[in-house]
């Protein structure tokens, strides 16, 4: 076997390298630590509260070491649930904004055509609209007739829409509990909501 002059330095150096070989010395190497000297420390909070108030703990720890020059001193540390949590509410923020846009969407164009039949709707009861002109009933009046309408209209659909929500959550709820065996997680429509919802639907025909 041909060596060339870096091999047979490295070689030299080996043999004159007469450094002594501890039991300190490789458990270093092999990454031991003792337990008055740690090189990290793994925490399990048992709820969220918990691990934020060991959070807060250790950011004064830190600040009070660098407002006593000891920077040196100062914890590292990674909070793996935040970050992932921090990912998944990233996640569920950019569903909930393309949920929202879809929505948004489609709110304008079910106001178009909520426009768009009353339109059609005045224009087919001519007739009607004579007769009670021709009856002493003023636009105001005739105007009211057409908002009553849509009211009710507004008022029926979105009964409809916030029942059919409710029934969709059954199967939805039997579906989160085989996928994920978590008897906890569930999906509901607040009462709050679902009034905001009807009358949102209302006041969208009216304007429509």
């Amino acid at each position: 076997m041909k060596l060339d002059t870096k091999d047979l330095s490295d070689i030299l150096l080996s043999l004159t390298n007469f450094s002594k070989v501890t039991l300190a010395k490789n458990l270093k190497k092999l990454g031991y630590a003792e337990m008055p000297h740690p090189k990290s420390i793994k925490i399990y909070p048992h709820d969220f509260e918990s691990k934020d108030a060991v959070i807060a703990v250790l950011n004064r720890y830190n600040q009070n070491m660098e407002l006593l020059g000891k920077k040196s001193d100062t914890i590292s540390y990674t909070d793996t649930l935040g970050t992932v949590m921090s990912t998944v509410t990233r996640i569920i923020t950019i569903i909930t904004s393309a949920l929202i846009a879809a929505v948004a969407v489609s709110l304008v164009v079910s106001s178009i055509m909520i426009g768009v039949i009353t339109y059609i709707s005045v224009l087919e009861r001519r007739k009607e609209i004579g007769i009670l002109r021709a009856m002493g009933a003023s636009k105001h009046n005739i105007s009211r007739i057409f908002n009553a309408e849509t009211f009710i209209t507004g008022l029926v659909s979105g009964c409809m829409g916030v029942g059919l929500a409710y029934l969709l959550t059954v199967p939805l709820n039997v579906f989160l509990h085989n996928a994920t065996q978590i008897q906890d997680i569930y999906g509901f429509l607040p009462g709050r909501y679902a009034l905001m919802l009807i009358v949102i639907s209302v006041v969208l025909t009216t304007v429509g």
